[in-house]
C-alpha cells in the first residue's frame, strides 16, 4: 500500500477518479429538485465534496484497477 501511495501514477488516477465521483454526485444530487430554483446547493456542495473524500480514501486501502503497480503502467 505504501508503494502504492507513493507513485504519481497512482495519485493522477486517484484525482481524477474522485473529481468524476463529485461530478455524478452533483448532478444526482442536484436530479432531485422539482425545478433548478428548488436546488439546495450547500447540500450539493457538501454532497459532492464527501463523496470526492470517500472515493480518495477508498482508493488508497483497495487500490485501482487502471493502475498497475507490478508493472509501473
Amino acid at each position: 500500500m505504501i508503494k502504492r501511495v507513493k507513485e504519481s501514477n497512482f495519485w493522477k488516477a486517484t484525482i481524477i477518479r474522485a473529481v468524476r465521483t463529485m461530478a455524478q454526485t452533483a448532478i444526482a444530487t442536484i436530479g432531485t429538485a422539482f425545478v433548478l430554483s428548488d436546488v439546495q446547493w450547500g447540500v450539493v456542495l457538501s454532497a459532492s465534496v464527501l463523496a470526492g473524500i470517500l472515493s480518495i480514501l477508498t482508493s488508497i486501502a483497495t487500490g485501482l484497477p487502471e493502475v498497475d503497480t507490478e508493472s509501473g503502467k
